[in-house]
């Protein structure tokens, strides 16, 4: 029965908003400004929690199809797949919600608003969550950007599938440990020529819902109460009509950090006044006394209020469930193999071929041995990066390749850690821990499992754990524990095998305790991600040490692996040894989500706060590696990492390389299909591989100069746009016109065609360069690409249309201006202008020189 007009389902969303809008007090319009919103139950509003994650898969919430880091997703330079892979996203979001409110769940990571995807510039490779962005490039990361907030956001006339998040808005991007207090300064000609068009894009192209502000102060304006940018630019400028939700904490930096204003009302006041609308965090809850003080009004509030529920109104909360078609999508979607597909695919896509000397790849199958080598071989966590959910069944490069070939032709061997003082930690073994059962010492710990989260009262039952190892996702341990409250203690004697100093930690979601002694060593809580978390402790041969683990459910899902690293392991001569019998080695070395993400506590040399302070591999890999090539074996470099690592001795030594990201559920699948000739490698770097950190301008300095291939002027490792093939490209017939009018489209088309003997795909590539510009442009920029797929022999015609606004430059007041004069354009698989290593002749490049009057 319909009671008041905003339950009139044939009235429009707005009516409907400013109606329920008017029926609420001020107290419970500022609850509902914080992003975990209570219920207002007189007015039929139940809880809403806007923090969702889905920046490669569905995040933070259980199982989930996890496709390659943004980074590699990237790599593929494949829009078409982007919005296939948001759609299988938005999908299993839906799907996942619906069964969360059957459950009468509304918690964190359980809604429909996801804060995704993360545009920000990879400006710099020492930026740790760099990793999560689609590159160094405005122009390649709009065009990825844009038909993944497509899919995130479907294409309903009446409503929306899911509210997409561009963020972090807008100059971010690092140093992670200056995040709260720095103030970013550009240039005008880099701000809108840079940093802005790809933000643009999002709101003008794809409608995006949603944008986060970032951390840092923008030319002295924190940027959540940043007028310009927000209200000036997004809403007046660009029509942006959505809502802006801040960097989770950020509204407090205004006053605390960044000292704009000196309390919570003001800050409160401030950033509401700017345009911030929702609050990640708790300073809004100040709104009453902003205004009681007088610093902002209830009719300014009613602002923010009324476009955050427009947005709850738009995703269908409030109508009947049947009347939404998105609602109707069955959980049994998540993970299905249809998606496992598209993460198969995406996976293939991503990967880099660097170097291919001799055509030593792809190996043969006929191979009698193999050894495979290095961190990353055999480490799940790796492939799946960070914001990210949990398949059921990931493919390490171990596996992949036992699968591929045979377990009996393939032997393993770490051989060393990531870096130096990082512990290379494995699940403790039963033989190591022991208890007493009726009397009896066993093997494992005395469990006892609890129905609330304290350890409270009598146990429900107990039972004897010979491993810690366990994921339970969203469930719990037995069917008679609360899923949503449940916890564990474990008990026993910990004996270890050979005295020395140990790393003894856990990997694992929700909260944890472990004592040693009764002392306690590690205390962990966190709903997000499983973090390995350790300390190092000196045990003796033989020794008995008293052990209890303490184990608590919080929200969203349950894991927890008991870890730890003996000392005295030889780790190098055991990848020497299997090396030297083995007839090809493939080493998979590079990076750890470990040492690189956001705003970590990381103490290993070359890496501060999950930034990087060297670019180049740590020296631990390095070292290995050159002693294993000192074999004389074929050796097969496959990195695994979420920003560019420089290795200038593998470049020139090893003879194939393979870049890999961090690339999700299918990673082992994916590199076997690409390493043994299965699938033809045709992803492209979408950042430089600089040398050194020497070829950098400070990490601090936002000006442009000196870093991303638009203005950097030295050699690099590899190019931005790189990437080899098994078979090559040759382009012909560039057609264009000679001459064109200011203001006119121009039209491009080239023959590509493939001359070699297998199938593959080629990413056709378009840069401009102005010849005779009168200010300061890039060196070249890229203004189109397309990912096409060639047989033998089969040629293709592809073709480019250039907007004036893709040949304009930015004059000295930011704005976009074409001028008249000469204008280069190159098309072929790579950026123009490189020799060396980066001359591959897989591919080419053509040119023609047009003139603009």
């Amino acid at each position: 029965m319909i009671k008041f007009p905003f339950q009139n389902l044939d009235l429009p969303f707005k009516d409907r908003v400013e109606d329920f809008v008017s029926r609420m007090t001020l107290e419970e319009k500022i609850s509902q400004m914080v992003h975990d919103a209570p219920a207002i139950e007189r007015l039929g509003v139940p809880k809403y929690n806007w923090w969702n994650e889905c920046l490669h898969g569905v995040g933070r919430a259980g199982l989930a199809t996890v496709f390659p880091q943004a980074i590699g997703m990237a790599a593929a330079w494949d829009a078409e797949m982007m919005f296939d892979i948001a759609t299988v996203i938005s999908d299993e979001a839906r799907a996942k919600h619906h069964e969360y409110l059957r459950q009468d769940k509304h918690e964190i990571y359980q809604g429909l608003t996801f804060w995704t995807p993360n545009i920000n510039l990879f400006r710099d490779p020492r930026w740790g969550r760099g990793m999560e962005t689609y590159g160094e490039d405005p122009y390649l990361t709009a065009k990825l950007a844009v038909p993944f907030i497509k899919g995130l956001q479907g294409d309903n006339e009446k409503y929306l599938k899911l509210v997409a998040t561009a963020k972090h808005y807008t100059v971010h991007s690092g140093p992670e440990i200056d995040r709260h207090t720095f103030d970013a300064q550009t240039s005008d000609r880099d701000f809108w020529e840079s940093y802005m068009p790809h933000f643009e894009a999002t709101i003008k192209e794809a409608n995006v819902y949603s944008i986060m502000c970032a951390y840092n102060r923008f030319r002295g304006e924190a940027a959540c109460a940043s007028n310009f940018l927000t209200n000036e630019i997004l809403r007046d400028q660009w029509g942006f009509d959505g809502y802006v939700v801040s960097d989770c904490g950020a509204i407090y930096d205004v006053f605390a950090h960044h000292k704009v204003v000196n309390s919570k009302p003001e800050a409160a006041a401030l950033a509401v006044k700017s345009g911030t609308d929702l609050n990640c965090g708790c300073v809004y809850n100040s709104l009453g006394e902003a205004v009681q003080q007088g610093l902002i009004t209830e009719a300014e509030i009613d602002v923010a209020v009324k476009r955050l529920f427009l947005a709850r109104f738009k995703l269908g909360m409030f109508d009947p469930e049947q009347d939404v078609s998105y609602a109707q999508i069955p959980y049994s979607i998540v993970d299905c193999d249809k998606h496992k597909k598209i993460a198969l695919e995406a996976a293939q896509k991503s990967i880099v071929l660097l170097k291919n000397e001799n055509n030593l790849l792809p190996l043969s199958r006929d191979v009698k041995s193999v050894a495979v080598i290095g961190p990353n071989a055999n480490d799940a966590d790796t492939l799946l990066a960070n914001y990210n959910g949990y398949p059921a069944d990931p493919v390490t490069p171990l596996r992949g390749i036992q699968e591929k070939i045979g377990a009996d032709k393939v032997s393993f061997a770490y051989g060393c850690s990531w870096a130096k003082e990082l512990p290379l930690m494995e699940i403790i073994p039963s033989l190591a821990l022991f208890t007493k059962e009726n009397g009896t010492v066993v093997n494992g710990l005395k469990a006892e499992y609890f129905n609330n989260r304290d350890l409270s009262g009598e146990p429900v039952f107990c039972r004897i754990d010979k491993e810690l190892d366990f994921t339970w996702w969203e469930k719990a341990p037995a069917d008679n524990l609360n899923a949503d409250g449940f916890s564990i203690r474990w008990t026993g004697k910990l004996v270890a095998p050979d005295s020395g100093r140990y790393a003894i930690g856990a990997n694992g979601m929700s909260g944890y305790r472990i004592y040693l002694q009764e002392d306690l060593h590690v205390d962990y809580e966190s709903p997000d991600e499983a973090v390995t978390q350790y300390e190092y402790i000196d045990l003796q041969k033989g020794q008995e040490y008293k052990l209890e683990i303490e184990f608590y459910k919080t929200n969203g899902t349950s894991k927890f692996q008991l870890l730890w690293e003996q000392p005295n392991v030889d780790l190098q001569n055991q990848a020497l040894d299997i090396a030297a019998k083995s007839d090809v080695v493939v080493m998979f070395m590079g990076l750890s989500r470990r040492l690189e993400g956001e705003e970590m506590k990381v103490k290993v040399p070359g890496f501060d706060n999950g930034d990087r302070v060297e670019i180049a591999l740590p020296a631990v890999q390095d070292e290995l590696m050159k002693k294993i090539h000192a074999l004389g074996k074929p050796v097969v470099l496959v990195l695994l990492n979420g920003s560019a690592v420089s290795f200038n001795w593998a470049a020139d030594t090893v003879p194939a390389i393979v870049e890999a990201w961090y690339p999700g559920q299918a990673a082992g699948q994916a590199i076997a299909d690409v390493l043994f000739g299965d699938y033809n490698p045709g992803g492209r770097l979408p950042v430089t591989f600089y040398k050194s950190v020497n070829q950098l301008p400070p990490f601090h300095d936002y000006n442009m100069q000196g870093k991303t291939y638009r203005f950097f002027r030295e050699e690099p490792l590899y190019p931005f746009g790189y990437g080899l093939s098994y078979t090559n490209f040759k382009y012909s017939n560039l057609q264009m016109p000679k001459t064109v009018k200011s203001g006119e489209n121009v039209r491009v088309s080239v023959d590509v065609e493939n001359g070699g003997q297998r199938a593959g795909d080629e990413v056709v590539q378009l840069y401009v360069t102005d010849v005779k510009a009168t200010v300061p442009v890039p060196i070249c920029s890229l203004q189109g690409f397309k990912r096409i797929s060639l047989e033998p022999g089969q040629k293709q015609t592809v073709e480019f249309v250039l907007t004036p606004r893709q040949v304009s430059v930015v004059d000295d007041d930011g704005n976009f201006v074409v001028e008249p004069g000469e204008f280069e354009i190159f098309v072929g698989g790579k950026q123009p202008g490189f020799i060396g290593r980066c001359d591959a002749e897989t591919t080419q490049v053509i040119s023609q020189v047009i003139e603009i009057s």
